[in-house]
């Protein structure tokens, strides 16, 4: 079982950056893909940014692609998501999650086994 709490949303303008923390609970975390989704108020769930195990492959969504960064530190079970530029549309609340299905980057919501309960990033314009 893994637990993931994650940390560091808030209120940022326009241009602003945020890094938001995913801390996990639980054993063997680094053999464990990592993804951070967003959802936005009547959107539904979407993939921002995911990360194999031990990094090997990460991807992006093209919508932040350039202006987030995802790494991990699986010695800390922490995961991060550095937000630069941020824009009004990024406003939503974002939830880690972790997939067994380690040696890829899943896409989708179904592939991933954890969810974090979400922290909330709104960028004022």
């Amino acid at each position: 079982q893994v637990q993931l709490v994650e940390s560091g949303g808030g209120l940022v303008q326009t241009g602003g950056s945020l890094r938001l923390s995913c801390t996990a609970s639980g054993p063997t975390f680094g053999q464990y893909a990592v993804g951070w989704f967003r959802q936005a108020p009547g959107k539904e769930r979407e993939l921002v940014a995911g990360m194999s195990w031990f990094g090997v492959r990460s991807l992006y969504a093209d919508t932040v692609k350039g202006r987030f960064t995802i790494s991990r530190d699986n010695a800390k079970m922490t995961v991060f998501l550095q937000m630069n530029n941020l824009k009004p549309e990024d406003t939503a609340v974002y939830y880690c999650a972790a997939s067994k299905l380690g040696r890829q980057v899943p896409l989708v919501q179904s592939e991933y086994d954890y969810w974090g309960q979400g922290t909330q990033v709104t960028v004022s314009s």
